[in-house]
């Protein structure tokens, strides 16, 4: 199942008693500012939760699955995320 954010909103409404209208600010408050701290290249941590960070990719060649041919791919920046011990250790316990 696909928690969206419209289910966020519905679960800080239902558990903080806000209004749907401040569920959803605050909500994406939270959104903007982790956004924005990782626009400016630094680390977002979640305690019990993970770790956001941005990442320099360089460029490199790859290939086209289905005809060959190869092409460059430009370097970028990338948002990786990993999941706290604490986590981890829970989504473990959680698996069939």
């Amino acid at each position: 199942m696909t928690t969206t954010k419209k289910d966020l909103v519905e679960s800080v409404q239902r558990n903080a008693g806000f209004s749907r209208l401040e569920s959803a600010s605050l909500v994406e408050s939270v959104f903007d500012i982790i956004t924005e701290t990782l626009e400016n290249g630094d680390q977002v941590k979640l305690s019990g939760f993970g770790n956001f960070r941005v990442r320099d990719k360089r460029s490199r060649v790859g290939r086209n699955p289905k005809s060959g041919v190869e092409v460059e791919i430009s370097a970028r920046r990338v948002v990786t995320f990993k999941a706290s011990t604490l986590l981890t250790a829970r989504s473990s316990v959680a698996d069939p």
